[in-house]
């Protein structure tokens, strides 16, 4: 976990130098323009928003690793499969529903870019995969 914060930081740092030096050539590659008409600001934002962004993975992450007092079992190279936690959740490998789940998303979204006579269709798909989802284990072959 540390090294994973180490490489967050390192990845913010590198992502705000890029934004520097975009920045900076953009404005030396116009030098008849004013500085603000100069600065290409879709490219810099965007750079400089990815390495806030990298931070604050790399903050959280640091945070996560001083409250859980020491390494975890799968941080440790010398660590067993055994030592870490047995109970990782229960999913369902034969489930079509996640599938389900993205097209919808995917044509809600395509119905806000393309057409919105297409978002409501997609949110009505969404809301049949959520509950055939939720639902899957209290019906059919799978009932409990």
């Amino acid at each position: 976990m540390r090294t994973n914060t180490g490489l967050w930081w390192l990845l913010s740092a590198f992502f705000l130098v890029v934004a520097i030096t975009y920045t900076t050539w953009s404005i030396l590659a116009h030098p008849n323009l004013e500085i603000v008409r100069a600065i290409e600001w879709v490219g810099s934002v965007a750079l400089l928003f990815t390495a806030i962004m990298a931070a604050l993975i790399a903050f959280y992450i640091g945070r996560v690793h001083k409250a859980q007092r020491g390494e975890l079992p799968e941080d440790t190279l010398t660590a067993d499969i055994d030592d870490g936690d047995p109970e990782l959740g229960e999913f369902s490998p034969w489930s079509w529903w996640p599938i389900v789940l993205a097209f919808s998303a995917s044509l809600a979204i395509l119905g806000l870019a393309v057409g919105t006579w297409l978002f409501p269709i997609g949110v009505a798909v969404f809301v049949v995969a959520i509950v055939g989802w939720v639902y899957e284990y209290y019906r059919g072959y799978f009932a409990r």
